[in-house]
């Protein structure tokens, strides 16, 4: 069986490359078509036509401190992907400058105010490097009189952060919101919570990632990979700090008693510390039982001075100082198990106790953890907030990245689900996102030993099915002799078993048949191959013929 399904494994597998090959192929030669941006779009980008200043604005805000250098200086371009393209003609914004800081941004067609429309933000990435550390996320520029994008830096009010982001092991997907407290005033940071899915194929794999955004006006929220949902939650109950703030808070002007005890356990006061406790015993102590190993050279050196160096004819020792030979190993100590001053190894002192402290008992003091008495919040408000977060001006991108090599294509900023399904299906609808077995094949391709996984994890069930179903199931031709088995119908006897039994010298019969050596020779005498067992016929025991009479 197995032999057979061997064949039938290789086969297969070059059966599904070759389809795999062909159906990539097909999709590297597709052409792009570029979208048209829509009219009810707050802000779209294709990068598609067009330089990249005839809209972007690159930030030359200057370093802290130093008023000739750019923060900024990391290049900026619009290119297609380097491998791994699905569609020619698909340019993108390229973060091209390994461990710089890259900073650009653009104005929308007018701020844009949040009140009872759902905020739609989408756009593709793709990490065309292995990720160390680095973003990709987009900060929605807040608006006011002082924005400038030419000074856009770290520090610029923004409204909402949104995108991937890694650092090491963690990998994340930032969904920041800077709202404004309708009694206080103030503007703060909202972090949420992140999503419990495993973001790390995403970083990964060296393929574009549409990541999606959704605010409704009722506080809740959706964040969408590749059109699959990841996250959702409400902004009242899944930010940090959280949008609603809680009834009580901690009372700032409470200070803790300056006789108040928390700790709970303390050193017993009633404890000394035993005479013979050293600290001042070492930790380490030469080994008494060693010796030194015979033949050991303790007058000779391992190094000696080389005595065919001579002292260079420039050498002058008022400007090099004085010259000594260098060092070489001593020839002496070539032959011999070591030279020079012997020591004994170092080994644990039994003795060392190190420094006495005294057993820790329970606190008979103790009076708990103490906390500050809590009292009304006075920013707590018993209705829902009304979204307060701050008008949008620009689109921004304000990033890091130790490789390099981040394309962002295809920017939607609206207000209509409908606008984003229509964009949805002319930018990100163009790549044919492969299929399951598609995506096992490709995977098959970068990890061979995966076949190995397919074969059995299809094969063998199949195997196990008929073999529980179809037991008496017989394989291989009909005329080769393995192809009945014990449990088979009784066959009928071949040539060699025509002659009968042999009659015996009491007139019985012999039931092995004869065992004349002609039986197994060609007539001559002569052997002309191995001994073939006759088949040997069922008899009847001594039992069975009495209780048949």
């Amino acid at each position: 069986m197995l032999l057979q399904v061997v064949p039938l494994y290789f086969c297969l597998r070059l059966t599904l490359a070759s389809q795999e090959e062909a159906k990539l192929t097909r999709l590297s030669q597709s052409l792009y078509q570029s979208a048209q941006a829509p009219e009810e779009a707050i802000f779209a980008e294709t990068f598609d036509s067009g330089p990249l200043d005839r809209r972007w604005v690159l930030s030359k805000a200057l370093k802290e401190g130093e008023e000739d250098v750019l923060k900024y200086d990391g290049e900026w371009a619009l290119e297609e992907p380097v491998e791994n393209s699905d569609m020619h003609g698909n340019r993108g914004l390229v973060l091209k400058s390994p461990g710089r800081h890259h900073a650009i941004s653009a104005y929308l067609r007018a701020p844009h105010y949040f009140r009872d429309r759902p905020l739609i933000l989408q756009y593709e990435v793709l990490f065309q490097n292995t990720v160390g550390c680095g973003g990709a996320y987009i900060k929605l520029l807040s608006h006011s009189s002082q924005l400038r994008l030419s000074h856009f830096n770290n520090a610029t009010p923004y409204s909402i952060m949104f995108g991937p982001d890694k650092c090491g092991s963690s990998h994340k997907v930032h969904f920041i919101v800077c709202d404004g407290d309708p009694l206080t005033g103030l503007h703060q940071e909202r972090h949420v919570r992140q999503p419990d899915a495993d973001l790390k194929e995403y970083f990964s794999d060296q393929r574009p990632h549409l990541y999606t955004l959704r605010l409704y006006p009722d506080h809740s929220y959706e964040i969408l990979i590749d059109l699959s949902l990841i996250s959702k939650g409400s902004l009242l109950e899944d930010t940090d700090p959280p949008l609603v703030p809680p009834a009580e808070i901690s009372d700032p002007s409470d200070k803790k008693p300056e006789d108040w005890d928390d700790r709970p356990l303390i050193p017993d006061p009633t404890a000394t510390k035993p005479l013979d406790w050293d600290e001042n015993a070492p930790a380490l102590i030469p080994d008494p039982s060693a010796q030194r190993p015979p033949g050991w050279l303790v007058e000779e050196l391992p190094f000696i001075p080389d005595p065919q160096a001579e002292r260079p004819h420039d050498w002058d020792e008022d400007m090099d100082g004085k010259w000594e030979a260098p060092l070489i190993s001593n020839p002496a100590c070539s032959q011999v198990i070591g030279c020079g001053p012997w020591s004994p190894p170092m080994i644990s002192n039994p003795s060392y106790k190190g420094k006495w402290r005294p057993p820790m008992i329970k606190n008979p003091n103790y009076q708990g953890q103490w906390y500050p008495r809590t009292i009304p919040n006075p920013a707590f408000s018993d209705a829902p907030p009304p979204f307060q977060i701050r008008p949008v001006a620009a689109v921004g991108l304000e990033l890091w990245s130790v490789t390099g090599g981040v394309l962002f294509d295809n920017i939607l900023l609206c207000d209509d689900p409908e606008v984003a399904r229509r964009w949805t299906e002319d930018t990100w609808g163009q790549r044919r996102t492969p299929g399951l077995v598609l995506q096992l094949l490709m995977a098959a391709h970068k990890r061979p030993w995966l076949w190995g996984v397919y074969v059995f994890s299809v094969g063998l069930p199949i195997i196990l099915f008929i073999s529980v179903m179809w037991p008496d199931k017989r394989f291989g031709p009909p005329d080769m002799e393995y192809y009945y088995k014990k449990s088979d119908e009784p066959q009928a006897d071949g040539p060699q078993d025509s002659e009968g039994p042999t009659n015996l010298t009491d007139g019985s019969q012999d039931p092995e048949g004869s065992t004349n050596l002609a039986n197994i020779t060609d007539g001559t005498g002569d052997l002309t191959g191995p001994r073939r067992r006759e088949n040997k016929k069922p008899q009847k025991s001594d039992l069975e013929l009495k209780i048949g009479k």
